[in-house]
C-alpha cells in the first residue's frame, strides 16, 4: 500500500468519525449544546471555539503517535531512519513552540473577554423590566420564591420567555450549586451568602435544573422543571399559585426545610416577606425564641 492511499484511507476515517459525531449531537439532546438562551448559546460557542483550538494540537499529536508506533514498531521488516539532527533543531523546536503558544495566546484574550462579558452577575440588556426569583437550596429540593408576585414553589420555576430573571440564591442545607444547562452555566448555593444569576429563555419549553454539586445522599435526584412561556402563561401560573392552599409561612418553611427526596412539584401562596432574608440571617446573627435578631429585606 502506497504512502498516497494510507493517507486517503486515515483522511476519510477521520471523516467518517465526525460526521457519526456530529450526527450524534445534532440528534441527541446534549442540554448544554442545545441552547435555549442566549447566556447559553454565549457559553456554548465558547467551549465550542475552545474545543476547536485544542483539536487544532491534539488531532495532530494524536495521529503523530499512532503513525510512529506503527512505523518503529517491533517486528517491522522496513528499517527506519534514525535522524537525530531534529534534536535541538532551532527551526522544528520553533514551530513546536510557536504554535501552542499562539494557541494559548489566543484562547487567554477570549477567556479573559468572555469571564466579564458572561459574568453571572451582570445584568441582561433588554428592553423587559428583570424579574428577581430567590432560590433556596434544601435537603433535597429547590424553593423558589417570588417576592413581587408573593407567591413560592418547590422543585418548580416558571419563567416569561424573553424577560431578564435575576436568581438571588442561597442555602439552607450544605454548599450546593444551582444549574440549568439550556439556559446558562452554574452558580452555588452557599449558608449564609447570597450569590446571583443572570438568565434569560429565549424560546418555549421545558427545561431541566438540577443540582451540580454533591451535597448528600439525595442529591442525585434533586432536580427541577423551568418552564418558560408567554406572557399570559407565567401570569395565569402566578394567578394559579396565589390561590394555593399551602400558605409558605415561617412554620411551613421550617417543616419544608427538613431532610427529604423526591419531593413534588408543589405551590404556596403569600410566603413570609422576608424569609428570603432570614434564611441567610440565621447563619449569621444570634438567633432569637422567634427567629433571627435582626431583619433584612433583600433588593
Amino acid at each position: 500500500m502506497n504512502k498516497k492511499l494510507k493517507i486517503i484511507i486515515l483522511a476519510l476515517a477521520a471523516l467518517i468519525v465526525l460526521t457519526f459525531i456530529a450526527g450524534w449531537l445534532k440528534h441527541s439532546n446534549v442540554q448544554v449544546f442545545n441552547s435555549a438562551g442566549s447566556v447559553g448559546e454565549k457559553e456554548r460557542n465558547l467551549m465550542l471555539f475552545a474545543l476547536g483550538l485544542s483539536l487544532i494540537v491534539v488531532i495532530p499529536v494524536y495521529i503523530l503517535l499512532f503513525s510512529f508506533a506503527w512505523r518503529y514498531r517491533e517486528g517491522s521488516k522496513k528499517k527506519r531512519k534514525y535522524s537525530p539532527e531534529l534534536a535541538g533543531n532551532w527551526a522544528v523546536e520553533t514551530v513546536w513552540w510557536l504554535i501552542p503558544t499562539a494557541l494559548i495566546t489566543i484562547l487567554s484574550v477570549v477567556a479573559w473577554n468572555s469571564s466579564h462579558a458572561l459574568d453571572p452577575y451582570r445584568p441582561l440588556a433588554s428592553s423587559k423590566k428583570p424579574m428577581t426569583i430567590q432560590v433556596v437550596a434544601l435537603d433535597w429540593k429547590w424553593l423558589f420564591i417570588y417576592p413581587k408576585q408573593h407567591v413560592a414553589s418547590v422543585n418548580f420555576v416558571q419563567l416569561p420567555v424573553g424577560t431578564p430573571v435575576k436568581f438571588q440564591i442561597t442555602s439552607d442545607a450544605p454548599m450546593n450549586s444551582l444549574w440549568i444547562p439550556q439556559l446558562g452555566g452554574q452558580i452555588y448555593a452557599m449558608p449564609g451568602m447570597s450569590t446571583q444569576l443572570n438568565l434569560i429563555a429565549d424560546r418555549a419549553g421545558d427545561y431541566h435544573g438540577s443540582s451540580a454539586n454533591i451535597s448528600g445522599t439525595g442529591f442525585s435526584r434533586m432536580d427541577f422543571i423551568a418552564r418558560a412561556g408567554s406572557e399570559s402563561q407565567f401570569n395565569a401560573w402566578v394567578k394559579s399559585a396565589q390561590h394555593s392552599p399551602h400558605r409558605l409561612s415561617r412554620p411551613a418553611y421550617d417543616q419544608l426545610a427538613k431532610p427529604s427526596q423526591d419531593n413534588p412539584v408543589t405551590y404556596y401562596s403569600r410566603p413570609d416577606s422576608d424569609l428570603f432574608g432570614q434564611v441567610i440571617l440565621k447563619y449569621i446573627v444570634p438567633q432569637t425564641a422567634n427567629g433571627p435578631a435582626y431583619r433584612v429585606v433583600m433588593p
